[in-house]
């Protein structure tokens, strides 16, 4: 699947636009300075090119994904049945300090906070987050996963694909 075609599947799957506009963090996958793996819960905030989160700068995360720029991710709401999953594979390719509150730091952060919280949310970070690296993510893998036209794992020839479904 190329970029191009990863973008278009991600800004018009509805199963895709749903997952990316519920108040579900990201599980992001990376790996740490020794070696070995992590998987943190992370708002993140899709542009409709790429995935962004933000995070305080000296974090250890920051010299990790420095040093291997690969990262997975899933967004699933796997307390419904069936679950729906996104699995998305990428790069990080830009990280960039910024001042204050980052516009996609507060982006991804409402849509986990929710409207009737999200001013006090804001108002509680800007006392004591002065500054916060954002990070690019460029997807180079998608799947999506509803479990009725579309499963984890090798197609299987008695199963439909989601692409399959849809034609």
């Amino acid at each position: 699947m190329t970029y191009d075609e990863i973008v278009t599947l991600l800004n018009t799957d509805p199963l895709a636009q749903e997952l990316l506009a519920a108040p579900i963090p990201a599980r992001l996958a990376y790996k740490a300075l020794d070696g070995s793996p992590r998987a943190i819960p992370i708002s993140y905030h899709w542009d409709g090119g790429h995935f962004y989160i933000s995070t305080p700068p000296k974090w250890p995360k920051i010299k990790a994904l420095r040093a291997d720029p690969r990262v997975a991710f899933t967004v699933d709401d796997a307390t419904s049945y069936p679950p729906h999953n996104l699995l998305v594979r990428g790069e990080v390719t830009d990280m960039t300090l910024v001042a204050g509150l980052p516009d996609v730091y507060l982006a991804a952060s409402r849509r986990i906070v929710g409207e009737e919280q999200f001013p006090t949310w804001v108002e509680r970070r800007a006392r004591f987050i002065k500054e916060m690296m954002v990070i690019q993510i460029t997807p180079t893998f998608v799947k999506l996963i509803d479990f009725v036209s579309s499963y984890p794992g090798p197609a299987s020839e008695s199963l439909p694909t989601r692409s399959e479904t849809a034609a």
